[in-house]
């Protein structure tokens, strides 16, 4: 079974390869399905949470909170490299909000920046778009591609 899912995240992670090709120049970007983005950037795990953090505030999006999750995880002795943001605007939150009171389990949207198997930096989150299209509301569809287009400026500019 093991060797099942691993065979499966291969495919998985080749097809997305395949598809990243569209995504912007220079970025080596892979897509599972439509949902999660991975960016694979340069420099360390800090280094690139502090490109982010700067990309984050000129797209017009504030760091609401934050979570050291290496840090934590080295209370438990793994040793792991991960920081996730949680990314957001209380403009924009209030309208997303008016369209649907539950859309706190996606917004503000979490973006990870962490240390992969292959010592490369990669900054990864899910797609707004796919997770609110769940609520099947004309509002949030119609908002989400803007929130992608932030987010997919912000890991292009923390990338580099």
């Amino acid at each position: 079974m093991k060797k099942t899912r691993s065979y499966r995240s291969a495919l998985a992670v080749a097809a997305a390869t395949l598809l990243s090709l569209s995504v912007a120049p220079g970025l080596r970007a892979q897509m599972s399905g439509d949902m999660l983005v991975r960016v694979q950037a340069q420099g360390s795990v800090s280094q690139v949470a502090g490109r982010l953090k700067q990309a984050v505030s000129q797209n017009g999006l504030m760091v609401m909170g934050q979570l050291n999750q290496g840090k934590v995880l080295g209370m438990t002795g793994a040793k792991v490299e991960s920081q996730s943001f949680f990314v957001g605007n209380p403009q924009l939150g209030k309208k997303l909000f008016a369209a649907d009171e539950g859309v706190g389990v996606v917004v503000p949207v979490r973006v990870n920046v962490y240390r992969d198997g292959q010592g490369h930096t990669v900054i990864s989150y899910l797609k707004p778009s796919e997770e609110l299209r769940a609520y099947g509301s004309p509002a949030l569809d119609k908002m989400a591609p803007m929130l992608d287009q932030k987010l997919h400026a912000i890991a292009a500019a923390a990338a580099s």
